[in-house]
């Protein structure tokens, strides 16, 4: 929940300057709150950068109050969505069904989900970590087309608290991953403090394919370093 309009133009306009040089290959998403994709869109479009949303409804209308059909986000440009992350599921309810519902409705309307997955620090500690992880995989990709699909893993305990988790360690956890998926070419990447100064540790993974940023996001040049890994 940050930026307004005024201030998602001002930050876009300056990003897009900064990767002007950046390799093709990668691939560039902002995920912005739902009052700033429109004006994004617009500053966006035919870009190289894509739009994501940070939620999605399963159902294209209906008494739902405060959400957002697949419909109201594919009129204005989005193509991706995030699902189920850490902090819907942490403060809002979401439940590994409610995340399969999204990530059917997401792909319904040709926009790619981006299924977040992850433990906490408890469950990190009791040695739960594979066991929660496959879990939330097994309910969460039930009749998911694994060809229109990004999954990203961000252990709850190493966002935002100052803890880090190791690249080998996200490393192995994210080949965990992709070992229980019948398509394994699926990107995979990790977040959880993606920062400017541990990008280029956390790119050389073997297994992780890119990088869900948080925080680090917010500032463009600081994101621009991210995108630009070495």
């Amino acid at each position: 929940m940050h930026k307004t309009q005024g201030e998602s133009l001002d930050f876009v306009q300056s990003f897009k300057s900064q990767i002007e040089n950046t390799n093709n290959q990668r691939e560039v998403i902002l995920c912005t709150p739902f009052t700033s994709l429109t004006v994004m869109s617009k500053n966006l479009h035919g870009g190289r950068v894509k739009l994501g949303a940070q939620n999605i409804h399963w159902e294209d209308k209906g008494a739902y109050t405060g959400e957002i059909s697949g419909d109201m986000l594919k009129e204005i440009g989005v193509d991706y969505a995030i699902v189920g992350h850490s902090e819907r599921r942490q403060y809002f309810g979401e439940t590994d069904k409610t995340v399969n519902l999204r990530l059917k409705a997401a792909q319904e309307h040709s926009i790619t989900p981006i299924l977040c997955v992850g433990e906490t620090k408890q469950q990190r500690d009791a040695g739960e970590t594979e066991d929660i992880i496959i879990s939330q995989l097994q309910k969460g990709l039930v009749e998911v087309d694994q060809n229109n699909l990004v999954i990203a893993y961000e252990p709850i305990w190493a966002i935002g608290t100052g803890d880090t988790c190791e690249s080998s360690e996200a490393n192995r956890v994210i080949g965990v991953i992709r070992q229980q998926l019948e398509n394994k070419n699926v990107s995979i990447q990790y977040g959880g403090s993606v920062k400017p100064n541990n990008i280029d540790e956390i790119m050389a993974q073997s297994e992780i394919d890119g990088a869900l940023v948080g925080g680090a996001s917010l500032e463009p040049a600081s994101f621009a370093r991210i995108v630009n890994y070495q």
